[in-house]
């Protein structure tokens, strides 16, 4: 009977391999539909080819490829980006990002907003197939802040689940939005110098906070909302000291840090429930200068505010200040942008052409690069320019200027000093006015849409290998004691030969079951193995045997670069041209999504 009944569960299981097999053959394949000769009567030809590639990871590149490809035959990338050599004439290589859309800020019309800051919330969606996700924006939501001078402000919720962004949400505020920050959900290792009572705690999903959007604005409000629920429903809120201006906002493990107008670092500590920090109790003070605090820098360790020319250096837990330097010998100027890269921190400054770069560690300053020389054939009489925003993002330095050009330099990916060696690139599409802000969007491609009935025949990896949320449903993954018991011993399989089976519904074929479903199950323990023997085949998947290949999976990220400033234009290619009239106005809020090829 004990044979008959594994016999019965392992036909079953079989099944389901089918079932798995027939939904997932379309990850491999990939249908190509192309134009052919007409006919004899001039209708036009079509036939479709099929090509069958050997995992679905060589799909989703070729189909990323294929549709940023046809994205990048469209007017405005033709071309989108040059290399100011001598020729002034060189085009930019196919994995340079790709204008993808330009759409308005705000679905306001009637009223002139002004943008303040975006952040994205990635937020993962079941329901895109597996091609979209291939072609689509990273998956989850923009919101977008802004407002008018003395007036209300407005947040805009886009949906960037489809290949061109959406708007889902929209809600006015009290005052403008200066600043964003987004707040991932904590990790349980932040906790780790406590005891292991209060790590498990911590890594409880039900305490843990979900991940939140702070907001911070003209009037000193700071609010905070919940990421994954587009009701926007405001979970907290608070003013500053003052209440003064919050013109930026950044987090670390321990606290949210809030720079304010009158040179005062707010420090909001971290607490537990669904707001992650204390706004009702009176926050940490520190002056940090006389003049506004323009912008925060939070490090591993340190965080790194900026008033007037002076950077200062805090410790991240205790706030006392480390070290305080001078990063612009002119006193009128102010540091307005800084971005880590590496063992270093570029700087950008309230007036001037020029970025720097400094040493996190010596302070020393170790580069500085002129932004003017990269875009005088594209503004051959603009004498004047100001680095407006700065963004570091896989390997590269985007700088935005006031005039409306976005430079592209090349830095280092390593953990050394990011010196910039390259000559760069210069986008040809850009805003009418300064840009605002460079903001990017990033999201991680589910590691199961990847499995193939290859790599299923190879059985799961282990359980302490598989990340959260990747288990096929409904998952067997042994939670209970005894199910930990049999991942750790040598599985005990039927003398018949069965693979790739462990990972189905189900119990597994073992004399041992995982957990009784009732009383009514055959009981048996290990003394009735007579009719068992040890499947010492490798042909055979024993469970407690680690998947070589799943030992360096690598993650698929998708990545889009979103500017904002005031209207389009797109800059001629030829030196001195004026661009192509703006398709929409040149004093709307316009944000500009530029993607790049999938990270594999």
């Amino acid at each position: 009977m004990t044979v008959a009944q594994d016999w019965c569960l392992a036909l079953q299981r079989l099944m389901r391999v089918k079932e798995e097999e027939i939904h997932s053959a379309n990850k491999c394949r990939l249908r190509l539909l192309l134009p052919g000769k007409p006919d004899k009567s001039g209708r036009p030809i079509s036939f479709m080819v099929v090509f069958i590639t050997p995992n679905p990871l060589s799909k989703i590149s070729w189909v990323n490829r294929l549709h940023l490809a046809k994205i990048g035959l469209r007017e405005e990338n033709q071309p989108g980006w040059l290399c100011p050599d001598e020729d002034k004439k060189s085009k930019a290589p196919f994995w340079c990002p790709i204008l993808a859309c330009c759409i308005p800020a705000f679905s306001s019309r009637g009223l002139s907003l002004q943008l303040g800051a975006l952040v994205h919330s990635p937020v993962s969606c079941p329901l895109l197939g597996f091609s979209a996700v291939s072609t689509s924006l990273p998956q989850g939501y923009l919101w977008v802040g802004g407002g008018q001078e003395g007036a209300g402000g407005q947040v805009e919720i886009f949906s960037l689940n489809r290949p061109s962004p959406r708007t889902v949400k929209s809600f006015p505020l009290a005052a403008p939005v200066l600043c964003m920050e987004y707040i991932p959900e904590p990790e349980g290792e932040e906790n780790g110098d406590g005891g292991g009572d209060e790590s498990h705690t911590a890594a409880d999903p039900s305490a843990a906070a979900h991940p939140t959007i702070c907001l911070g604005l003209q009037d000193g409000s700071i609010l905070v909302y919940s990421s994954v629920d587009t009701g926007t429903q405001c979970l907290a809120a608070c003013r500053s000291p003052g209440p003064q201006p919050v013109l930026c906002l950044r987090h670390s493990p321990f606290y949210l840090f809030a720079g304010l107008q009158d040179g005062t670092l707010a420090a909001y500590a971290r607490t537990s429930g669904d707001v992650p920090w204390d706004l009702e109790s009176p926050p940490m003070c520190l002056t940090v200068g006389p003049g506004p605090i323009r912008t925060l820098l939070s490090l591993e360790d340190t965080v790194w505010a900026s008033c007037g020319p002076r950077v200062t250096v805090m410790d991240a837990t205790s706030l006392q200040t480390q070290q305080s330097f001078e990063a612009h010998q002119d006193e009128a100027v102010s540091v307005t942008h800084m971005v880590k890269a590496g063992s270093g921190v570029w700087m950008a400054f309230s007036s001037g052409s020029s970025i720097r770069l400094f040493h996190t560690e010596t302070l020393e300053h170790l580069q500085e690069i002129n932004i003017a020389t990269r875009t005088t054939f594209l503004l051959p009489g603009q004498k004047h320019l100001c680095v407006t925003s700065l963004l570091i993002c896989q390997g590269l330095l985007w700088v935005g200027t006031d005039q409306g050009v976005i430079v592209l330099l090349p830095v280092p990916r390593l953990e050394g000093i990011p010196k910039i060696t390259g000559k760069g690139m210069v986008s040809l599409n850009g805003h009418c006015g300064p840009v605002t802000f460079l903001a990017v969007a990033t999201s991680i491609l589910a590691l199961d849409i990847l499995r193939s009935d290859t790599e299923e025949a190879e059985g799961p990896r282990p359980e302490d290998d598989k990340p959260d949320g990747q288990a096929h449903e409904p998952a067997p993954a042994p939670s209970s004691h005894v199910g930990r018991e049999l991942t750790r011993k040598k599985g005990v399989l039927l003398q018949y030969r069965l693979r790739s089976t462990a990972h189905l519904p189900g119990p597994l074929l073992s004399m041992r079951e995982p957990v009784p479903a009732d009383g009514s199950a055959l009981e048996h323990s290990e003394e009735d193995g007579s009719i068992y023997e040890m499947a010492d085949d490798p042909d055979v998947w024993v469970r407690s045997r680690p998947c070589a290949r799943d030992a360096h999976r690598k993650e698929i990220c998708s990545v889009a670069i979103v500017s904002g400033g005031q209207g389009y234009r797109s800059f001629g290619s030829a030196a001195g041209g004026g661009g192509r009239p703006a398709p929409c106005g040149e004093t709307d809020s316009t944000l500009l999504i530029w993607q790049v090829p999938l990270t594999l």
